[in-house]
C-alpha cells in the first residue's frame, strides 16, 4: 500500500517515490551527487569555479551558443574529477542507491567512454571498469541497471562508428543502446547514420537526442536519418501536429527531462513544458532527470513537477512509470515485476 500525503484541504497523493519506474535519461558524470564532487575535487586537485560548489544549481541558459558553452564547460570540469576505477565505482553506485531511494526498479545510464579512457588506459578498459561498476551496483542495490554508449555530435563521424562498434561489442555484457549527445544545433544528424547502422546491425536500440535546443525538424531527422527507437527529450515535437501523430502512430518514447528542460532556457517556467500536450496526442514518454549534479532535481521531482504544474493524477502518474518501463530494454521479469508493482501503487 503506498503512504499518501497531503495536497489540498480534503484530498491525498501518493508518494512518487514509492511509484515503481524506469530511468532511461541519466548521463554519467552529471548522476553525480554534489558532496561526491567535492571530495573528488579535493582528492585528484581539481579547481572547481563556484558555480559547481556554492551548494545551488548553476544558473544556465542554453539556448544561445556562449550559455551552451558555459554548461559544456561545468559538465568538463566535473567530468575531470573522475580518475580512477573507483571513483567509477562510486559514482554508479551511487546513481543506483539515488535512483533506489525514488522509485526507480530499472536505469539506463549514457556514457561517452572516450572522455574518460586517457585516464583509465583506453576505451576497452574503461568499458570494462563501466560495465563491472554497473553490475557491482545493481547487485548491491537491487536496481537493474544497463548502459547506453553515446557519440558526441560535436566529434567526427568516425570516432561515433568507433564507438558503435565498441557498443556492439558489450551488446552482451550490459550495453543495450547507443545515443548521440551534446548541441544538437551543430551537425547534422545523417552525418552520424552509419555509426547507427552499425548499432542497428549489432541489435542495439537507437536513443539519440533530439528536439531540445533544435525544434521539430531535429526530431524528424532522428529518425528519418537514425530511425530511432526513442528520442531523448524530444519535447520541441509538440510544436508539428502531425510530428506528434507519427511519434503516437509508431509507439516512440520521447525521454522527457523537465526540470533540465527549464535550467536550460528551452521553456521558462515549469508550466510551458508540453507534458500535457504530448500526453494528449498519445506520445509515450519517460520521464528523465538528465544531469542531476547541474539541474539540482532527480527522477521522484519530475513526477511531482508533472503533478503540481501540469495538474497529473495519480493514475496518470502511474501511466507514465509504466510507458518508462515499457519503453526500456530491461528482461522480461524486471518488467512484469515492475508493471505489476505500479499497478499496486496506483491501487484504491
Amino acid at each position: 500500500m503506498a503512504r499518501e500525503v497531503g495536497t489540498e484541504v480534503g484530498t491525498t497523493a501518493r508518494e512518487v517515490r514509492e511509484l515503481p519506474k524506469a530511468h532511461l535519461h541519466l548521463h554519467f558524470t552529471g548522476s553525480m551527487r554534489p558532496a561526491t564532487l567535492l571530495e573528488l575535487a579535493d582528492k585528484h586537485g581539481v579547481h572547481l569555479p563556484e558555480a559547481l560548489t556554492s551548494g545551488e544549481p548553476p544558473k544556465l541558459r542554453a539556448t544561445d551558443e556562449r550559455g551552451w558553452f558555459r554548461f559544456q564547460r561545468l559538465y568538463d570540469i566535473a567530468r575531470s574529477c573522475l580518475r580512477t576505477p573507483e571513483d567509477i565505482q562510486r559514482l554508479v553506485r551511487e546513481a543506483a542507491e539515488e535512483d533506489a531511494a525514488d522509485g526507480s526498479g530499472w536505469l539506463e545510464i549514457q556514457v561517452d567512454p572516450t572522455s574518460y579512457a586517457p585516464r583509465l588506459g583506453g576505451l576497452i578498459p574503461t568499458m570494462e571498469i563501466i560495465l563491472d561498476a554497473v553490475r557491482t551496483a545493481s547487485r548491491d542495490t537491487g536496481v537493474g541497471m544497463a548502459v547506453i554508449v553515446a557519440a558526441n555530435r560535436m566529434k567526427h563521424p568516425l570516432d561515433a562508428r568507433t564507438l558503435a562498434r565498441l557498443a556492439v561489442r558489450y551488446a552482451d555484457q550490459g550495453v543495450i543502446g547507443f545515443g548521440l549527445s551534446n548541441d544538437e544545433r551543430r551537425g547534422l544528424a545523417r552525418d552520424f547514420d552509419r555509426a547507427f547502422a552499425i548499432a542497428h546491425e549489432g541489435g542495439l536500440l537507437a536513443a539519440p537526442h533530439g528536439g531540445e535546443l533544435s525544434g521539430p525538424s531535429s526530431v524528424r531527422d532522428c529518425l528519418d536519418d537514425l530511425h530511432a527507437q526513442r528520442v531523448g527529450h524530444g519535447v520541441r515535437a509538440a510544436e508539428d501536429p502531425f510530428l506528434l501523430r507519427r511519434l503516437a502512430d509508431s509507439g516512440i518514447t520521447c525521454e522527457v527531462c523537465p526540470t533540465s528542460n527549464v535550467a536550460l532556457g528551452v521553456y521558462d517556467k515549469p508550466e510551458d513544458v508540453p507534458l500535457r500536450t504530448l500526453w494528449d496526442a498519445g506520445v509515450p514518454m519517460a520521464l528523465g532527470a538528465d544531469d542531476p549534479l547541474l539541474f539540482g532535481s532527480r527522477l521522484a521531482a519530475q513526477y511531482e513537477l508533472a503533478r503540481d504544474a501540469h495538474g497529473f493524477s495519480d493514475p496518470e502518474l502511474a501511466e507514465l512509470a509504466r510507458q518508462s518501463v515499457r519503453a526500456s530494454r530491461a528482461p522480461q521479469d524486471v518488467r512484469d515485476r515492475l508493471l505489476t508493482a505500479i499497478t499496486a501503487w496506483a491501487a484504491p
